[in-house]
């Protein structure tokens, strides 16, 4: 009976995805053809079944019901200066040139309105998100001309604090925003970018929300009182989405989401480094240090779920006008069972489904939540350029000179 009632609520999740399919906040798709093949399209041509290699192609984004991707043009930490910016732009690079080769199933989006456009066209929208402050290199300039590339959210730090916030995995050392941190805060919804909330630590949420006049997202980031993580949101910041206007994307990295995963992964963090290797690792290599490692060290599963239960808190504490989805996909080694690739979306709608979520609720989360809250920050930008120029403040003028 209860296989019946899993397959009934399977196929309903699927015709509710074909009309409102997901958007995801964060697919770490660019940065894993960097890693694994330098953009090489050919060897990983993602109009193929990419499996072996990948979490994400076309045809199992089909398969979930994605919509409208936020294709992350993340670069690492250790890269800083021109450098972050160079590999950014060549992120973003990569973007452009998968869609350029997918017209089919892809279709470029700057705005909520291109997003709607490419749901009717049956085609997938395709969005960035920049990963981390460091990618501007401390120039307001810079963050204006990524927003003219199509970049319309940017993450404030990554696992580093950097020189203007602080992120949640360092040791805090500005409290939150720096003024000039606050001054990146209103440029971006001066031109139309996202804040951003992930990878940041809880005073740089504050700080931005305080600072904010438009919305602000999660982009990928589950609930602090489920499993008690610095990536994750406390609730009283979740509580004041309701007045921000702004989104919580729940990720589904089973060290953020399952308790009993936080030690396990610290050890195969450790593991990893040991070999050498950074923990965000997912060349083949590192996927067979992981293998041997996890071998011996049988791993926490994480499951549909869990990702319930995360979302379930979140649509009491933040409402259901504020929550979404953003998996994280290619850019975490592991992830939860009945959610291992993008094509997995429909097990999470129906297990909703089966908490009694309706169809209503569950086209918010998948679709109108996103797409509103980008609407609602191009509003604010429009407003805002009809009385605030653009910026040309410096970190050393607003900061101080030793930054």
């Amino acid at each position: 009976m209860e296989q019946t009632q899993q397959a009934v609520r399977l196929e309903r999740a699927r015709r509710l995805l074909a009309e409102h399919p997901v958007v995801d906040g964060h697919n770490d798709l660019p940065w894993a053809l960097r890693e694994q093949v330098g953009y090489d399209l050919d060897a990983r041509d993602i109009a193929k079944d990419q499996s072996a290699h990948l979490h994400t192609d076309i045809p199992r984004l089909r398969a979930g019901g994605v919509g409208a991707q936020f294709w992350s043009v993340y670069v690492r930490t250790d890269m800083t200066g021109d450098e972050a910016v160079s590999a950014t732009l060549e992120q973003i690079d990569a973007v452009d040139e998968l869609i350029v080769r997918h017209p089919a199933d892809l279709r470029r989006a700057f705005t909520a309105d291109d997003m709607e456009a490419a749901r009717a066209e049956g085609r997938i929208a395709s969005l960035m998100g920049a990963e981390g402050g460091h990618s501007i290199n401390n120039s307001l300039g810079t963050l204006r001309a990524l927003h003219t590339l199509g970049v319309r959210y940017m993450t404030l730090t990554h696992n580093d604090n950097i020189a203007w916030a602080d992120s949640a995995t360092d040791a805090p050392r500005i409290g939150g925003l720096s003024p000039f941190g606050h001054e990146v805060v209103r440029e971006m919804n001066r031109t139309g970018m996202l804040v951003d909330l992930s990878h940041v630590a809880a005073g740089t949420m504050r700080d931005a929300l305080d600072t904010s006049t438009a919305p602000v997202i999660f982009s990928h980031s589950s609930a602090r009182a489920i499993c008690d993580h610095p990536r994750n949101i406390p609730d009283d910041v979740l509580g004041r989405l309701r007045v921000n206007g702004g989104i919580a994307m729940a990720t589904f990295v089973p060290k953020f989401v399952l308790p009993e995963a936080v030690a396990w992964t610290l050890a195969a963090d450790r593991n990893m480094r040991a070999h050498g290797l950074h923990h965000l690792d997912t060349t083949a290599q590192a996927m067979r240090i992981h293998a041997d490692f996890e071998a011996a060290n049988p791993r926490p599963t994480a499951t549909v779920a869990t990702i319930a239960d995360h979302l379930d808190h979140m649509r009491e504490v933040a409402g259901i006008d504020h929550i979404g989805i953003g998996g994280d996909y290619d850019g975490t080694a592991f992830l939860p069972d009945g959610l291992q690739d993008v094509a997995g979306y429909p097990n999470l709608i129906a297990e909703l489904l089966g908490r009694g979520w309706s169809d209503a609720d569950l086209a918010k989360l998948t679709w109108r939540n996103a797409v509103r809250v980008l609407r609602d920050a191009e509003d604010v930008a429009r407003e805002l350029r009809t009385r605030r120029a653009p910026s040309h403040a410096t970190i050393e003028q607003l900061d101080g000179a030793a930054v």
